[in-house]
């Protein structure tokens, strides 16, 4: 995979992955100096079958359904950016479309990056390590006394 490919994947993996709200009040913050975006296709929910494999390595099986929401949008320069985000969540599908779109152009990228991906990686860094902690704090540690002759 080339290096722009893993940038486009990390940065959309990201916006997917952040809060909602949050990336809704930030993008309103931005909309206004931002090119405009036309929708192509959607945004539309839908649903994506989940699989597994039995054993990590065997057959494929059906884990079940999940819901999806996607868009795609295009620039007026022509780039086309595209989203797909777990849940029904079509705004946010359209603004990570949005931003997908806006970091093809070079002045767009260093913005992207500061304003939305920095703070969405923080923000699951933060939930990782409130979730390690939550888990820290209940575990029990088990032991075995050796009993003595009686």
């Amino acid at each position: 995979m080339h290096s722009y490919d893993e940038a486009r994947k990390r940065r959309l993996d990201a916006l997917a992955s952040s809060d909602p709200a949050t990336l809704d009040a930030r993008y309103t913050a931005l909309e206004p100096s931002a090119p405009a975006a036309t929708p192509i296709r959607g945004p539309e929910i839908g649903m994506v079958m989940l699989r597994g494999r039995a054993g990590g390595g065997g057959a494929l099986f059906n884990l079940g359904e999940a819901t999806v929401s996607r868009a795609t949008v295009k620039l007026a320069t022509g780039e086309v950016g595209h989203a797909i985000v777990l849940g029904r969540h079509p705004q946010k599908a359209s603004i990570v479309a949005h931003l997908d779109a806006l970091s093809q152009l070079p002045e767009w990228v260093q913005v992207i990056e500061t304003d939305f991906v920095a703070p969405a990686l923080a923000e699951q860094d933060a939930a990782r390590i409130r979730q390690a902690e939550e888990t820290e704090a209940t575990r029990v540690d088990f032991f075995t006394m050796a009993r003595g002759e009686d």
